[in-house]
């Protein structure tokens, strides 16, 4: 009984790794001192860049380079500093996890 119920957790600590390994990884390169998932703090909300790039095939390529190379006016006059702190992975796997947020 003791193994089904450490097995049970430990299903469900991977099925949460993910999405909380993305969240402390943005946490580790500095996103979130601008961005949070469900709020605006300098930056949009990652929710609200979820929804403007649903379904948008172009996107992830898009959101990795304007990560790297910083930018502005998509969401206000306030730049967003460039990033070439982070590595390359580490941006596709942030990039690809904000696309996921619903």
């Amino acid at each position: 009984m003791k193994t089904r119920a450490a097995l049970a957790t430990f299903a469900l600590a991977l099925a949460a790794t993910p999405a909380l390994a993305s969240l402390e990884l943005a946490t580790k390169s500095g996103c979130t001192a601008c961005h949070a998932v469900d709020k605006k703090i300098v930056g949009p909300a990652y929710k609200e860049v979820a929804a403007k790039y649903k379904g948008d095939a172009k996107a992830e390529a898009m959101l990795v380079d304007k990560v790297k190379k910083g930018g502005v006016g998509v969401w206000g006059q306030v730049p967003m500093p460039p990033n070439a702190q982070v590595n390359d992975a580490d941006v596709k796997a942030l990039v690809k996890w904000i696309l996921s947020i619903k």
